[in-house]
């Protein structure tokens, strides 16, 4: 890139800055949960309308694609945003801006990362003259629960598309560092539900019922021994029950407890056979303490696995964009993103931005009612995600 080139992409790209800033606080104080984005998808169409994208609307419920044809052929790029907020109440400490939506809240950064791909569209535009090809922009719904990637796919965003390109801001990553890994970025993830059923009764004569408290407490505990003891010191893997519900006083025993869990694992082999010896040792802990198990598994998604030579383009963005001492290799992380179903289909990379001021001695993590990013993390996201599609499409 020729130094004139260079400050024209730089003076772009600050040129965004407010606006970027101003789409986050906005989005921030009206989230949407997964599949319900309409105000959110409206705001992405309207703007790449606006910008001279081809629009397409309610793909996958409210996902939103948005293409653009470069200055001559080439490949098809694909650059995704998840838009969907978090079921949880936001702390009320006194920020500036907070979700105006009771019982919801963008607790993982969505709000920024639809607000950098709004800016990827503004300077991309801008831009259009110095690169060949076809932009397209994929604002997805329901990332959370896994149930968006898949039937955006199944309508049509990766028709044609050669590569996939995506970020995640990420807080327990100092702001203005990049991660990016050459393979695994984030691990599988599956939530899986058991039901305990017994037989209830008095709780001062535990003999003539058949108790699912008991039964359930010798499963959770059974269940940590499957990374403990069945996944090599070299695999990585979680089980973790999240959630336990049984019982209605307390002296009477319960007809049933219901559990629900998480799997995470490295390598979509660990991650079937873990699935499966969830179920096998829940039941056989049940029925070994004269209970019966129900088992349901939800939709869930494989491991999120970057391109290498994708990755390699992205790292030298990410160079360009923050320094080469601002750049390290990603590690595998046990979150999950269905990210991972563009991935499957296309070589491409998911990257970090860090999102943590490090100043703050205390980060709420990500998911937690304190939540919150860094906003000069913008700046970084936004830079390193142009320099990227720009490499791609040359």
């Amino acid at each position: 890139m020729t130094a004139a080139a260079d400050d024209r992409l730089n003076a772009q790209l600050a040129s965004v800055h407010d606006e970027v800033v101003a789409t986050r606080r906005d989005l921030h104080r009206h989230p949407e949960l997964g599949h319900e984005e309409h105000r959110t998808a409206a705001l992405a169409a309207a703007r790449c309308e606006k910008l001279g994208y081809r629009v397409r609307t309610g793909v996958g419920s409210t996902g939103v694609l948005a293409d653009m044809d470069g200055a001559g052929p080439g490949p098809t790029v694909l650059y995704r945003a998840d838009m969907d907020a978090l079921p949880i109440v936001e702390r009320d400490d006194g920020r500036p801006v907070r979700s105006e939506v009771e019982g919801a809240m963008h607790a993982c950064g969505h709000d920024g990362h639809l607000a950098i791909a709004l800016g990827v569209a503004t300077v991309m535009a801008s831009l259009r003259d110095r690169w060949a090809g076809t932009l397209r922009l994929c604002f997805q719904p329901a990332e959370e629960v896994a149930a968006g990637a898949e039937r955006m796919i199944a309508q049509g965003a990766l028709d044609g598309v050669d590569r996939a390109i995506g970020l995640h801001l990420w807080a327990p990553l100092d702001t203005g560092r990049v991660a990016v890994s050459p393979d695994l970025v984030f691990g599988s993830a599956d939530e899986f539900r058991l039901t305990v059923r017994g037989h209830g009764g008095h709780g001062g004569l535990p003999h003539t019922s058949i108790d699912p408290v008991v039964a359930a407490a010798h499963v959770v505990v059974a269940l940590q021994t499957l990374v403990s003891r069945e996944v090599s010191p070299q695999g990585t893997a979680v089980v973790t029950i999240g959630r336990i519900e049984g019982g209605q006083a307390f002296n009477v025993i319960a007809e049933e407890v219901r559990l629900r869990g998480t799997v995470r694992a490295s390598e979509e082999g660990l991650r079937r056979r873990l699935l499966a010896r969830v179920e096998e040792l829940s039941r056989a802990v049940a029925v070994a303490l004269r209970c019966e198990l129900d088992y349901e598994l939800l939709d869930g998604c494989p491991p999120v696995v970057n391109d290498a030579a994708v990755a390699a383009v992205v790292r030298r963005a990410a160079v360009d964009a923050v320094g080469e001492a601002m750049v390290e290799n990603g590690r595998p992380i046990t979150v999950g993103d269905d990210f991972a179903y563009f991935l499957e289909r296309v070589p491409g990379c998911y990257f970090l931005v860090g999102a943590g001021d490090p100043a703050q001695a205390e980060r709420p993590p990500h998911h937690h009612p304190a939540f919150d990013i860094d906003e000069r993390a913008l700046d970084v996201g936004l830079a390193t995600a142009v320099r990227a599609l720009l490499a791609s499409l040359p």
